[in-house]
């Protein structure tokens, strides 16, 4: 593949002769673009007043480490029998300096060199093939895309440490290739990690750049989904003036979150660190990204001992034999000419190898010093994160390659080929498919994207006894499990509002971020049995909250038991009822000769005292569990027992009435209504009442009734009337019977004193309508079990009504004045006389 440039204006974009700083020829050569130095030096020319850059500074022992760390594994697999055999590699190095622009320079050097020392000034250089099949590099994801911009189309850029998200767009980078995860992995995790330890609240700084744009943005919303809130966002830039880093710690410091999420470069992020060692320990719990969580050069700097508890997502460790040997035996005798190698070592001893220079270095480097003895970034293989990365990728390069050569082989059947007829895109088609197994023991493969496998450790700094800073592994993330369960004792808290604990429901505070929030109570009848629940839950019909709101129980069920002291009285009540009526009974049988009672018609007497007994144990139907048969036997029971009773007062009336219209002159009423007439009339009109519960039955009976409408926070069981026509029709019934009763003995209460029981009667009735009229409202008002002992209360008043009113002064003539039991007293006029010895009574 032919990389040329369109005349010399074209090439003259490169400005200045661009060489590498490190290099060596092979059959293939690799080349590679490290910012070897932090920044350029500018001066500023005196005619045009443009700056114009002069040299690199700032000398950077990690970047320094990749270099040589690319350098070890080409020679290692130079070495190497299996794998590329007889063809051995090369490398061409450039130092980007920190700069973009420097990046983009580099990799148009490396696509466009014919050679490592042919000048690129030279115009025929714009024609040549490229010299490089692959390019590894850069270290941060920004250079990456402007070396994309020029060299992608033509070359394989395979880069150590970008980890932008926006890199993984194979319609914008098709050729581009990584061996370090992309952000979106890290930001998902990070969100993941401040909601494990329920960081809600937090502040968030990212490096205005590519990679903490992007990574930032993915962070944000993924935190979102989390339900993390950020409550403020800063960015910064390694050139950012003082006053501006001010005033971004005055955020950090105001602000009520206690958690920031620094998603900044390692170069960005020194600035604002150096500022807040000056301003003291903000006292803020810090979240990292990769490029600084595992930076050794921060945790041994002693003003930044306030980012002690700082973690983040760092890569898998490993451990590469040889390389400590091989970075220990670099040495400026192996390329004496090599400029680089010389500030190194200057660099690193502290010494010059030119004497004019002596007296600022302060001695002169002899050649025999030994990095061996030395303990610093550059040798330090203690942490080979991102080291291993580069390493990995130089193995990518040399795999495809080799897979390229044998697929080629194979179906050429020679294996004396060129290789210098291989294009970068060949080897890059094998890149895609390649997967091979480092001596780490790690796989490598390649996504649709380009991307590796997500692997992280969760990274912990912890502050030893001597005070010192050190890296602790405290958990794992990849992109098939949830981090892994870590220690939370003492872990700080950040939330803007304290956690809704269950029982409550989250309340957004009016014209606040969503994470700032009041507890609300759920209401009755509602629950919630999470930690910040948005809404609470509705109980079913039958459930009810519980006192803390955060369970559903069973309603209490309600209904008038015999345990209760309320059903325990009504069934005294009852029994005591059905004693005297029996007592009066056995009474009334002893003395059933006597005048008074046969003056009151003895069969109708009894006939009453055993309808009164059925009234008083009628009630005890209305106590205990409903049940089916319980609730028809109740109502029915009830109203043919009254219907009964209401039946005999009313035949004895009516004895009264007929029996003194018989002592008028020529009067044979008596011989019409007499016992069997009256029998007939009491069963008629029994009848009709059981004809009505009959047909009430049999159409819509009732039946047992969970009321759960009344009271919302207990069931009442109940016996629901079925077909509410017929239970008022029982009502209604038994109420007309008592009004015309209650007629005929007010207009028989003027009868002679000594026979008429007429005005008893009346008395009573009076009692039995009032109590049942007063029973409407009160049964229709009354609530739960209450209604079924409003109903008892009212069987029972007007069945002692009729009790004591009509029976009460026979019972005392019987019982204390039997001097007054006879036939002359109860007749108390001689005209009656006669009547008294006739059958009827």
């Amino acid at each position: 593949m032919v990389v040329g440039c369109v005349g010399d204006q074209s090439c003259s974009l490169l400005g200045q002769t661009t060489l590498p700083v490190l290099s060596a020829d092979g059959d293939v050569n690799i080349g590679a673009v490290f910012s070897i130095h932090s920044q350029p030096l500018f001066k500023v020319h005196s005619f045009t007043s443009i700056p114009e850059k002069t040299a690199c500074i700032s000398f950077n022992l990690r970047e320094f480490q990749f270099a040589q760390t690319l350098i070890f594994a080409l020679e290692e697999i130079n070495n190497r029998s299996d794998l590329l055999p007889g063809l051995s590699l090369g490398y061409q190095v450039y130092d980007a300096c920190g700069s973009v622009p420097k990046a983009i320079q580099s990799a148009l050097a490396l696509m466009n060199s014919p050679g490592i020392h042919d000048s690129l000034s030279e115009p025929s250089s714009c024609s040549r093939h490229p010299a490089v099949l692959g390019i590894v590099g850069q270290s941060s994801s920004t250079p990456t895309i402007g070396i994309l911009s020029v060299a992608g189309p033509f070359s394989m850029p395979i880069s150590h440490f970008a980890t932008c998200d926006c890199l993984s767009n194979r319609k914008k980078y098709p050729s581009f290739f990584r061996t370090i995860p992309s952000d979106l992995y890290q930001s998902q995790a990070l969100a993941k990690l401040v909601k494990h330890f329920g960081w809600t609240w937090v502040g968030v700084v990212n490096s205005n750049s590519d990679y903490g744009n992007n990574g930032m943005a993915t962070f944000i919303e993924a935190a979102h989904q989390e339900g993390v809130c950020v409550e403020y966002q800063e960015a910064i830039f390694r050139t950012d003036s003082r006053e501006k880093l001010l005033k971004m710690v005055r955020v950090m410091r105001r602000a009520t979150a206690r958690v920031v999420v620094l998603f900044v470069g390692l170069g960005d992020l020194i600035p604002l660190l150096n500022v807040l060692a000056q301003e003291g320990d903000p006292g803020l719990q810090w979240v990292g990204s990769e490029s600084w969580i595992t930076a050794r050069m921060l945790a041994e700097k002693q003003s930044y001992s306030f980012l002690r508890g700082a973690v983040g997502f760092a890569f898998g460790n490993v451990k590469l034999d040889g390389l400590e040997w091989f970075l220990d035996s670099v040495h400026p005798s192996q390329d004496p000419d090599n400029s680089l190698l010389r500030e190194f070592w200057e660099m690193v001893f502290q010494c010059s190898f030119n004497r004019s220079r002596e007296e600022n270095r302060g001695t002169l480097c002899t050649g025999a010093e030994s990095l061996a003895g030395l303990k610093n970034q550059y040798n330090d293989v203690s942490d080979l994160r991102i080291s291993s990365k580069v390493y990995t990728a130089v193995y990518a390069i040399a795999h495809s390659l080799h897979d390229l050569l044998t697929d080629l082989k194979n179906d050429s059947g020679r294996s004396n080929r060129s290789v210098t007829t291989y294009t970068p895109q060949q080897v890059l088609d094998y890149l895609r498919e390649v997967r091979f197994t480092m001596k780490t023991g790690e796989e490598i493969l390649f996504n649709g994207h380009g991307d590796t496998v997500a692997r992280y450790e969760l990274i912990n700094w912890q502050q030893e006894a001597d005070g010192t800073l050190n890296f602790h592994s405290v958990g794992l993330y990849d992109t098939s499990m949830s981090p892994e369960k870590t220690n939370k004792k003492q872990v700080p808290v950040s939330v803007c509002s304290q956690s809704c604990p269950p029982g409550t429901r989250k309340a957004v505070q009016k014209g606040k971020h969503v994470c700032c929030y009041d507890c609300i109570p759920c209401a009755e009848g509602e629950i919630s049995n999470i930690t910040d629940s948005n809404v609470c839950y509705l109980c079913d019909l039958e459930y009810w909250s519980n006192e803390n709101r955060d369970h559903c129980v069973l309603k209490p069920v309600e209904f008038l038991s015999f345990e209760e002291i309320m059903g325990i009285v009504l069934v005294c009540f009852s029994l005591f009822g059905t004693g005297v009526t029996t007592l009066v009974a056995v009474v009334f049988f002893i003395h059933r000769d006597t005048p008074i009672v046969r003056a009151n018609n003895s069969e109708l007497s009894f006939l009453l005292l055993f309808s009164l007994t059925l009234c008083f144990l009628c009630s005890l139907t209305f106590i205990g569990r409903p049940s089916e048969w319980s609730c028809m036997l109740r109502h029915t029971a009830f109203g043919i027992a009254f219907v009964l009773c209401i039946s005999c007062v009313l035949g004895k009336t009516l004895v009264v009435l007929m029996a003194f219209r018989a002592t008028l002159p020529g009067s044979n009423v008596m011989k019409w209504f007499g016992p069997p007439l009256q029998r007939l009339c009491v069963l008629a009109l029994t009848f009709i009442q059981v004809l009505i519960c009959v047909i009430w039955l049999t159409i819509s009976p009732p039946f047992p009734y969970k009321n759960m409408l009344h009271y919302k926070e207990i069931v009442i069981l109940e016996c629901n009337v079925g077909s509410a026509i017929g239970f008022w029709a029982v009502l209604g019934y038994i109420g007309l019977l008592a009004v015309l009763c209650f007629v005929l003995a007010f207009l028989a209460r003027k009868l002679p004193d000594n026979f008429n029981e007429a005005k008893f009667i009346t008395f009573s009735m009076l009692i039995f309508c009032a109590v049942w009229i007063t029973f409407i409202p009160a049964y229709v008002s009354s609530p739960g079990k209450f209604t079924v002992a409003v109903e008892i209360f009212a069987i029972l008043a007007s069945s002692f009504g009729l009790l004591f009113c009509i029976f009460a002064p026979k019972c005392f003539i019987i019982l204390l004045r039997p001097e007054r039991n006879t036939k002359k007293h109860v007749m108390g006029k001689t005209q009656l006389l006669s009547f008294t010895n006739k059958s009827y009574l």
